[in-house]
């Protein structure tokens, strides 16, 4: 590699389980097998070095080239969680990880938790290993995604405390059923929004709202968002238990969180 070409280099790589995933600038992409070739000398137990070039869908499916190796299906080993997927074509976040979690920690024993975006069981799996609920419905619309959710209950050994939905949650049937409700998807959360009030108990409960925001919306513009929804539904905000930023999206803009307490509005 041209010495002019070093300082296009990544300064840093995604591990999922033993695969290495690599965001590579055009300047160096013709030089992919090469860093490719580096980077799984210098990492010890790789099987396998991928270039992610985009995220596709509302699927969230990542668009990735195998550079090195044969295999991507992998097992990501964390938060006392076992993750099985296919690196290659499903995304995981590293930006993700501290929210992945703390989702264990918010979640309490008991309870009923609908995850409408479960993915291969991101937030799902650490809810029923370490918060002990009662039931997790865990809603997914990619069959891929999907059919590893379904190994990755099995693999975790929560059948039965996790329950695997295919399809869009906007549509799926789970009226009035939840104390907690995750919504980790972005952009374009509020959209759902109306299917999350849907499954809230209808005393209330709690919403895990994921979203993207510009620096200057942060934190009056997605509060308001759920103030406005929450009356359009037959509920109240009655308090915001916590507000975080989770990652950089974009040039000031921000995937944020908010943990928000609804109560009911209707008449008694």
């Amino acid at each position: 590699m041209p010495e002019e070409k070093l300082a296009c280099l990544p300064s840093g790589f995604q591990r999922v389980g033993d695969v290495i995933l690599l965001n590579l600038r055009p300047e160096v992409i013709p030089y992919a097998s090469d860093i490719a070739f580096a980077v799984k000398e210098s990492v010890k137990g790789v099987k396998a070095v991928c270039r992610i070039e985009e995220i596709e869908g509302e699927a969230r499916m990542p668009k990735a080239e195998l550079i090195l190796g044969s295999d991507t299906i992998t097992i990501h080993k964390e938060n006392g969680c076992l993750y099985k997927l296919d690196a290659a074509r499903i995304m995981f976040s590293k930006g993700n990880l501290a929210e992945r979690g703390k989702m264990a920690t918010l979640a309490r024993s008991g309870e009923v938790v609908v995850d409408m975006f479960a993915g291969i069981g991101y937030f799902s799996l650490p809810i029923a290993i370490h918060a002990k609920p009662k039931a997790v419905y865990a809603i997914e619309i990619n069959p891929l995604a999907f059919s590893y959710l379904k190994e990755n209950i099995r693999l975790n050994k929560v059948d039965g405390k996790v329950l695997p939905i295919l399809g869009d949650c906007r549509k799926v049937n789970l009226g009035g059923i939840a104390d907690r409700v995750v919504m980790g998807y972005l952009p374009g959360t509020a959209a759902y929004l109306p299917a999350a009030f849907k499954a809230l108990k209808p005393a209330g409960g709690v919403l895990h709202y994921h979203d993207t925001y510009s620096e200057s919306e942060l934190w009056d513009a997605p509060i308001d968002e759920l103030a406005r929804q929450a009356e359009r539904n037959g509920f109240r905000l009655k308090q915001v238990l916590d507000k975080r930023i989770v990652k950089n999206y974009a040039p000031k803009v921000y995937h944020i969180v908010i943990d928000a307490q609804f109560e009911t509005a209707r008449p008694s």
